[in-house]
């Protein structure tokens, strides 16, 4: 009797485990960052003149990658502060790690909908550049909103332009085609 017993707490346990799993899995699903726009190629000139080295920072336009995507209600009744943080990192694929990357975001906007009482929500910080490091996420920007959340409600993003800079250009860095790839996340702030 004792064995069935605990077979079938053990049972439970686990079905009540998969059930938190799962109720806690549906909360944090649909919160989206899509990422448009195109590669960035550096054009950096050739050296013609002994004595000069590279210009060692350039920068891609104002909108190299723009960004948008939403996050359900859900996702925000998780927020504590009203805030959630759009964060960038670099995977390299062929690199040297004399190259800094940077990024700083311009403009964007931010609405929410649903059943909401004096709901606003904003896209803030990140107007300077930041560095982009390959194994920590970066904090990008923010999206805040506030007021209190009622029915459906689920915050929208779009036209957050990524500007991109590299520094570290030089001589004594050997030629060659470097790469690497951006990845965007979003979570609590």
């Amino acid at each position: 009797m004792k064995i069935i017993s605990s077979v079938l707490r053990n049972m439970l346990l686990k079905k009540y485990l998969y059930l938190a799993a799962l109720t806690i899995s549906s909360y944090l699903q649909a919160q989206t960052v899509t990422p448009s726009g195109s590669n960035w190629t550096v054009s950096v000139p050739a050296i013609t003149e002994a004595g000069n080295n590279y210009g060692g920072t350039y920068a891609s336009a104002t909108n190299v990658i723009v960004l948008s995507g939403s996050m359900p209600g859900s996702f925000l009744n998780l927020l504590s502060n009203g805030a959630a943080r759009i964060s960038v990192r670099y995977t390299p694929t062929l690199w040297n790690n004399a190259l800094r990357l940077y990024a700083k975001r311009s403009g964007g906007t931010a609405t929410i909908s649903g059943l909401c009482i004096g709901c606003t929500a904003t896209v803030n910080g990140g107007t300077t550049y930041a560095e982009i490091l390959q194994a920590t996420d970066t904090a990008l920007c923010t999206i805040n909103f506030s007021g209190v959340l009622g029915l459906g409600n689920s915050v929208s993003y779009s036209g957050i332009n990524v500007q991109l800079q590299i520094s570290g250009v030089s001589v004594v860095i050997p030629a060659a085609s470097y790469s690497s790839q951006l990845v965007f996340t979003i979570g609590p702030n």
